[in-house]
């Protein structure tokens, strides 16, 4: 038997050509860190009586310097898959029993009235308005047209463009306030406003850098590297119009596109879309309604009652905001790229590693304003601070003008991510680590800075139909 020969092998004196002397106790191939030895490694009558000798009480079981998992020099060589995965099965106990205390505390609060009601029916203007707003991509692409013709100046070009682009800003803002709509209605023509004020800005400043290029004297190397500019003073319609539908903010002629549209994931995409919306609802109605309508004035009364509803509307604040990023910024846009077949998907980086509040910048921004601020001499904190500030404004009016109440929560915190910017570079600095960074980036933007605004508005909200 195995174990017989290998009771005979140990008995007798090892011999220099002996398997036990190819294997140094210390550097023991096939050991696999707990005394046995891996399959397969070892061949023929040698690898057999060493794989029966690691198996015995004497055989050696500590046989090289190696330090625990979770020693500072060895914590980060781990695989940490099983603490992710106590933390999801926490996470998910943990929430099931606040599900199961909000439901017997509240009942089931979430009615149909929550998609659509007869109130919905009184924002028909918004609905007019928000239909009405291709008439200003009509007037850029008539502008530019004028222009490429030579029919008027650049200068009367310029003034034309930004007629357009604040038009298509107040417009909307004057339908809104005149007819006292809901908030939630306001807020999506002012988002959608927003859209289109931003793809107009783009439209008129990539036509006009295209005048100046077709001009330049480098435009011969320009197009050598660049061939996709081949006609510099082209203007087309049909690239505007797609780009108006296209998920994306930055004009140019012409994209990288797929080569066909996949109708099954597209109809999965749509189902996930659906689910999700749903959920969003849920958390809203079940959860952040009661909490804030159960909330005083952050500002006034009890600090450590404020410090406590924050808190406590911060979470399901948070999940409504992932899911509204994870339905808008990645399934609803990948819906609209697959059927339009837009091949750049990339509309959005991994912002939840940010290390700085200024890292989730968007491309817009960087192409727009950041970049021209540089070239003409302006410093870069400058520049970003300027970023922030336009930022900050349309923020501001996203939200104010649905609301109706100009306080400027919003404007400022965007705005207070400026001095948060220099205290996390800062701190990096002085711990030499990254993380400080990212966890002052989710603490700031997710945990105080959303729940603070939804009760600030919320409660002005109130104040306001009070004293109407």
């Amino acid at each position: 038997m195995a174990s017989s020969r290998g009771g005979e092998a140990l008995a007798r004196s090892p011999e220099p050509h002996s398997p036990l002397r190819r294997r140094p106790p210390v550097a023991a191939e096939g050991d696999d860190g707990r005394g046995g030895v891996r399959r397969g490694e070892d061949q023929g009558a040698g690898g057999s009586v060493w794989a029966d000798f690691s198996r015995r009480a004497s055989a050696p079981v500590h046989r090289r310097v190696r330090e625990s998992p979770l020693s500072s020099d060895a914590v980060f060589k781990q695989s940490h898959a099983g603490l992710l995965n106590l933390c999801i099965v926490v996470l998910i106990a943990v929430n099931g029993r606040l599900i199961i205390e909000n439901l017997m505390k509240y009942g089931l609060l979430i009615r149909a009235g929550f998609w659509f009601s007869s109130k919905s029916l009184r924002d028909w203007p918004l609905l007019i308005c928000c239909v009405t707003l291709p008439v200003f991509p009509l007037g850029a692409f008539t502008t530019e047209k004028m222009a490429q013709h030579k029919f008027i100046s650049e200068p009367l070009v310029i003034c034309l463009h930004v007629v357009l682009t604040m038009a298509s800003i107040l417009y909307p803002v004057y339908v809104i306030i005149r007819f006292d709509s809901a908030v939630l209605s306001g807020f999506t023509l002012m988002f959608f406003a927003i859209i289109v004020w931003s793809k107009l800005v783009s439209y008129a400043h990539t036509n006009y850098d295209r005048r100046v290029l077709s001009k330049s004297i480098h435009k011969d190397d320009i197009h050598s590297h660049f061939p996709e500019l081949d006609d510099l003073k082209w203007v087309s319609f049909k690239s505007l119009v797609y780009f108006m539908v296209a998920p994306t903010l930055c004009y140019q002629l012409n994209y990288p596109r797929t080569t066909s549209i996949r109708k099954g994931w597209v109809i999965h995409q749509i189902v996930k879309l659906v689910i999700f919306t749903g959920l969003m609802g849920f958390i809203i109605e079940q959860y952040i309604n009661p909490i804030i309508k159960n909330s005083q004035h952050p500002l006034r009364g009890n600090l450590l009652y404020a410090i406590e509803r924050v808190l406590k509307l911060s979470i399901p604040t948070l999940y409504v905001w992932l899911c509204m990023f994870y339905c808008f910024f990645h399934l609803w846009l990948n819906i609209l790229a697959e059927l339009l077949r837009f091949g750049d998907r990339e509309f959005y980086k991994d912002w939840w590693n940010a290390k700085t509040i200024d890292e989730p910048v968007h491309k817009w921004m960087i192409r727009h304003i950041y970049f021209p601020c540089l070239q003409n001499g302006l410093p870069k904190g400058v520049a970003l601070m300027i970023a922030f500030f336009l930022s900050a404004i349309f923020h501001e009016i996203c939200v104010a003008v649905p609301c109706q109440i100009f306080k400027f929560w919003a404007f400022i915190g965007i705005m207070f991510q400026i001095p948060l910017i220099v205290l996390t570079k800062y701190l990096q600095n002085k711990f030499k680590n990254t993380t400080v960074g990212n966890m002052i980036f989710w603490l700031f933007f997710c945990i105080l800075g959303q729940p603070m605004c939804i009760l600030l508005y919320y409660h002005d909200v109130m104040n306001r139909k009070v004293k109407l």
